[in-house]
């Protein structure tokens, strides 16, 4: 991360340590992930031990530390999603982007992430692309959510 964008978000929360969740939020919000080098910038700028931001990182599961797409899709697997088809959409979002589920495309357009509920059981099987839900979903009804995608590449 530039080393400017990083300044910035620290003193947005006035380099306070009590922050460090708002500030990583920040971060991944930027880069899309954690990366090495910035989190342990992030400890040495807020003068807090490496470890107690990797706990923080590795804690929440909304944080990533690997490399994420441009593009995140999420595939909620709980129990009502899954009886109604949400292995079939992983299975169908794979295939058309050559990508596993846990995994990011190559050119880093796409990772494709599973969750075991979003709470959302009305609406499944539920799809998430880019923060955006898709409820109902089966592959026909994904093609379309997913075209603009495709269009792109």
């Amino acid at each position: 991360m530039d080393a400017k964008k990083l300044d910035v978000i620290l003193d947005k929360y006035q380099r306070e340590p009590s922050s460090l969740l708002a500030i990583l939020q920040d971060i991944q919000d930027e880069e899309n992930y954690l990366p090495k080098d910035t989190v342990k910038e992030v400890a040495q700028k807020l003068g807090v031990p490496l470890a107690r931001v990797y706990a923080l990182a590795t804690f929440f599961s909304s944080f990533s530390l690997k490399p994420r797409g441009k593009h995140i899709c999420t595939v909620c697997m709980g129990t009502a999603c899954h009886v109604r088809g949400a292995p079939r959409l992983v299975e169908h979002i794979e295939r058309e982007f050559d990508v596993p589920a846990g995994g990011t495309t190559p050119d880093m357009q796409l990772t494709l992430e599973t969750v075991n509920c979003v709470g959302a059981c009305a609406l499944g099987p539920l799809v998430i692309l880019d923060g955006e839900y898709h409820g109902n979903m089966n592959p026909a009804k994904l093609d379309r959510v997913f075209r603009p995608l495709k269009k792109k590449e």
